[in-house]
């Protein structure tokens, strides 16, 4: 099987352990968790036995080892994560509110994860890549941008496909990622927007029309994230709905980019549209169970007793 490939930031994340607004005041902290969107996607992926790979840049030091050997531990091929002697790695602070929102705190931009460069490893590794997925959380810097339009192009290229997931946050957003984020809808195959995703970078308001709008560009076709709520598949000929598992939601960080990488694994290995879908579901459920970013990753056996545990049913028009 050829790999799915991904790249970007890797950090670690350190949680609030009280609930409220911010870090103004001392709080009580636990940490640190492996973490960084593309490199939870990619785990995920490892964790399922798929063959794979990321291109990224952590600090030396425990940090940066932290992930290095979690993602190897996972399956994951780290052969093409650079380790700078000159600069730390990534951090991201977070608290929750009681509404489930949470305040970030990053330090990604001047971080070795700033750094991520093609290197002759990281070439070597799309070389034998298959499927490449972009975080649009990876769009954050001139450096990075480039990186990951060179890879979109080298794995065209090759016969490759793209699959792109917003994944936008507030704290990170400026007009450099938001044109960034434009290019890799109009150059991705699967596009895997989480709510008001869908129509952000549309002219479209509505759902509906901004998902006419997106499949004209060439998209092959859209998965909505629809949390408990389940998930959708929209293509040119159909569309269709799997609706999601109720579970008691400890940590939602991660649930996304664990779906997105059983959705993206599933169809490489030729699973209908429906099982992808409810696997993915299961994936994001089953993520929100645990604290942590990448505690929450499951093998195929995990999800196939998740899921006859507690299955979903689907209906499709």
């Amino acid at each position: 099987m050829k790999k799915l490939v991904t790249l970007g930031e890797i950090v670690v994340e350190i949680m609030a352990q009280e609930r409220g607004h911010g870090f103004r005041s001392p709080v009580t902290l636990r940490g640190p968790f492996p973490s960084g969107a593309p490199a939870i996607f990619i785990d995920q992926a490892g964790k399922l036995g798929q063959p794979c790979g990321m291109i990224a840049c952590v600090g030396d030091d425990d940090f940066g080892w932290l992930n290095i050997e979690r993602l190897r531990a996972d399956g994951v091929d780290v052969s093409a994560i650079a380790v700078d002697r000159d600069r730390v790695t990534g951090s991201a602070f977070v608290r929750y509110r009681d509404n489930g929102e949470r305040d970030f705190v990053f330090n990604i931009r001047y971080s070795a994860a700033g750094q991520v460069a093609l290197t002759d490893a990281a070439r070597a590794l799309l070389a034998e890549c298959g499927h490449f997925h972009v975080m649009g959380s990876s769009l954050f810097s001139a450096r990075v941008i480039d990186a990951a339009k060179q890879a979109v192009t080298l794995v065209r290229q090759n016969g490759g496909t793209i699959s792109f997931d917003p994944n936008i946050r507030k704290e990170m957003l400026h007009p450099e990622m938001q044109d960034a984020l434009g290019w890799m809808l109009r150059h991705c195959d699967v596009f895997l927007p989480s709510g008001s995703e869908l129509t952000l970078l549309t002219t479209a308001t509505t759902e509906q029309a901004a998902i006419k709008e997106i499949l004209a560009l060439g998209v092959t076709c859209i998965v909505a994230k629809r949390g408990a709520e389940g998930s959708s598949y929209h293509d040119r000929d159909r569309v269709l709905h799997v609706l999601g598992f109720r579970v008691e939601e400890i940590d939602p960080t991660g649930a996304g980019d664990c779906f997105g990488a059983t959705f993206v694994t599933c169809r490489m290995r030729g699973l209908s549209v429906e099982q992808c879908l409810r696997y993915a579901n299961a994936s994001g459920a089953r993520a929100v169970c645990m604290r942590g970013p990448m505690e929450g990753a499951s093998t195929f056996a995990e999800l196939d007793a998740f899921i006859a545990a507690s299955e979903g049913p689907s209906h499709e028009h």
